[in-house]
């Protein structure tokens, strides 16, 4: 990878990139270089601001990655620690560059929302000190109405800032706002040359007869014999087609290591009679190729690692590309935590529903058996079997409702894998969350918890009026009692318990995080935490709390209640174990991954049954790339490629057998035997 100058119309001038008084003579900018040199380039710029333009393809991203690992490794040449932020996603128009800074640093590290004497958080000291330097990765990737916004908003500042984006994309917004970035140097990746290709793809064609000896022929051969020559159309769309890193590497992996694959096919004009027909061919081919059969070894090490059909392999890809582009800016992050989103509001309502009525179903069921086989029931009648099937309903309902109020305020993605059980005297220098979280949390316990003690309270009254076993003329006075007591009983106790597990979680970096395995490993012990500590406060809370106010209520009402401590205890184990694994199942990150992308989408037939294992297959084959405790598509044309298909069919179409081809016509991805 080389870069160069970019054209001056897209750079401040020399004089400004250098800070120079006024009258001061400009020295000459030396900005040509490779990957090696792309730091010290940075160093040279007084300004210390750099954009890096480049086709799509181009390593724009390796570039910004390796810059950020050379400055790292050497801190004594800069006092800024580097950054590397995604803006697809940023509104320039609501969100200034110094906001999104600070809270991209409080999402990924918020261990710095601690505050100081002066009531600003750690994120924000350091961005108002000048000691992070943000690099800007993704300025193509903005809505091309906000592309000028966001570079005038760069422009009112002139804090040290590195910025990388497509030249074109760049190019049209600099014409916009009739400015470059001021102060700012410029860098445009070059293509890669013929020499380029000539030294590396023989090298990688492992199936050719060139291997161990010289002067023999390889697959390559007679491309870049034809490329050398370039001078016919093919040639040299072909030789631009495969002058970006990534483009050369899909070539690589689909004609040098498959038998049968001969790239010559790539100078059939008649089949490719343009660059973007190319393109799609080689992307297009990616996944068949890299999910081709291999004969597995008799001991694998990593279970789940197995041959997947190539067609169902892409099909399950094009989903999780697809999801990304769900909701108001297309994402690269695939986070586990987040698969369930994708699902539409009203099936995860009632996917909610049904968890929390069959946990506390179950709950009721256990406790019922229990007090049965210890002699505190002497045996089951079939009205509380219909009251125990009726309770689970209505609970069912209840979740509903609390999941409809968490998407009413934005909370229908749990992110609790940011956080773990901790007692604050194990962790005094840790930040607890805000009260606003614990309010909201609380707040919907109480909601949760009122309507199920009214619902409760209601079913009591319809089976003994069926049962005939209470007064009529004193059932509607005894099913209001209970409303109220109920009601309140089980509104307090919830609120009280949800709030107490959101005061006592803190938070642990993500970014810290080495796999996505190990922080979903992570994320179910937290909810093992989770379980235990709610069920506990929910049972002990039922008891206590329906002492305390029957006991106030007896003080103000004309009423004669009572709430023996053994039949509280029973009713607190219900609600203590059902609702405990209810909100564990159905509202936890760890819960939603486990119901709804190792149960629901495997059922759908939109995701495989292990999951993890395929994420995991699927990075070892290079389709998918680490990021900390996300995966990402190897490159953004992949996602897009695979989301585009399956958003047109629904599912990404292929009967392509490991050595054929596919090739893409009309500019669109479509099976063709050879």
């Amino acid at each position: 990878m080389r870069y160069q100058p970019a054209p001056a119309a897209l750079m401040d001038r020399p004089e400004n990139i250098q800070r120079l008084q006024p009258g001061a003579p400009a020295r000459v900018l030396d900005l040509n270089g490779d990957l090696r040199t792309v730091a010290d380039t940075y160093r040279s710029v007084e300004s210390q601001r750099l954009v890096i333009l480049g086709r799509a393809g181009s390593g724009k991203s390796i570039l910004a990655i390796e810059f950020v690992l050379e400055l790292l490794a050497t801190p004594s040449s800069s006092l800024r620690v580097p950054v590397i932020l995604s803006i697809g996603s940023w509104d320039p128009v609501t969100v200034t560059p110094r906001d999104l800074l600070v809270d991209h640093l409080l999402r990924d590290h918020p261990h710095l929302a601690r505050t100081t004497p002066e009531g600003a958080t750690l994120a924000a000291e350091l961005v108002d000190s000048d000691l992070i330097l943000p690099v800007l990765d993704g300025f193509d990737e903005l809505a091309e109405a906000l592309r000028g916004p966001a570079l005038e908003a760069l422009n009112s500042t002139s804090h040290p800032v590195v910025l990388t984006s497509r030249q074109d994309e760049y190019a049209r917004a600099v014409r916009d706002v009739h400015a470059p970035l001021v102060l700012a140097a410029c860098v445009e990746l070059a293509d890669l040359t013929v020499e380029d290709l000539a030294e590396y793809l023989p090298r990688t064609d492992r199936l050719g007869h060139s291997l161990g000896s010289r002067g023999a022929t390889g697959v390559w051969d007679a491309v870049l014999d034809e490329l050398r020559v370039r001078d016919t159309p093919a040639s040299s769309r072909l030789g631009q087609v495969l002058g970006t890193p990534l483009m050369a590497t899909l070539a690589r992996t689909m004609y040098s290591e498959v038998p049968g694959n001969d790239p010559v096919e790539l100078l059939d004009t008649a089949s490719f009679p343009t660059g973007r027909h190319l393109e799609e061919h080689l992307l297009a081919n990616f996944v068949p190729t890299v999910y081709r059969h291999r004969t597995p070894e008799r001991a694998d090490p990593a279970p789940g690692q197995r041959n997947h059909d190539p067609a169902q392999a892409e099909r399950w890809l094009g989903y999780l590309a697809h999801s990304l582009t769900t909701g108001a800016h297309e994402r690269r992050d695939l986070a586990w935590w987040r698969l369930g989103a994708s699902v539409r509001l009203p099936m995860r309502v009632l996917h909610t529903a049904l968890i929390g009525g069959l946990c506390m179903f179950a709950a009721n069921w256990l406790v019922v058996f229990f007090a049965v086989s210890i002699g505190y029931m002497p045996f089951v009648q079939r009205p509380a079997m219909l009251e125990v099937a009726m309770f689970g309903l209505c609970s069912a309902v209840v979740f509903g409702i609390a999941h409809s109020a968490l998407a009413a305020v934005g909370r229908t993605v749990a992110v609790p894998t940011q956080v773990r059980l901790r007692l604050a005297a194990m962790a005094p220098r840790v930040e607890h969350r805000p009260v606003r979280e614990i309010l909201t949390r609380s707040g919907v316990g109480l909601l949760g918890g009122s309507v199920l003690g009214v619902a409760h309270a209601w079913t009591n009254a319809t089976f003994r009026a069926l049962a005939g076993t209470f007064p009529r003329a004193d059932l509607i006075s005894a099913a209001i009692q209970d409303t109220l007591v109920l009601g309140l009983v089980f509104g307090l106790t919830a609120g009280l318990s949800f709030g107490l597990v959101a005061a006592f979680e803190v938070p642990v970096d993500i970014a810290a995080a080495a796999t996505p395995v190990r922080l979903l490993s992570v994320n179910r012990s937290t909810a093992t935490r989770q379980f235990l500590v709610l069920a506990a406060a929910v049972t002990g809370g039922l008891a206590v709390c329906g002492h305390v106010i029957v006991g106030l209520l007896q003080q103000v009402l004309p009423w004669t209640m009572v709430w023996p401590l053994d039949a509280a205890l029973l009713l607190g184990a219900v609600g203590g174990l059902g609702g405990s694994a209810a909100y564990v199942l159905a509202l936890t990150a760890w819960g939603q991954w486990l119901t709804m992308a190792r149960f629901w989408l495997p059922l759908t037939r939109r995701l495989p049954w292990d999951t993890a294992a395929f994420l995991d297959d699927a990075y070892r084959r290079g389709v998918l790339r680490q990021a900390g405790a996300v995966y990402q598509f190897r490159h953004i044309r992949l996602q897009q490629h695979l989301a585009r298909v399956h958003g047109r069919s629904g599912r990404v179409t292929s009967n392509v057998k490991p050595g054929p081809r596919r090739r893409a016509s009309d500019g669109r991805a479509s099976p063709e035997g050879r």
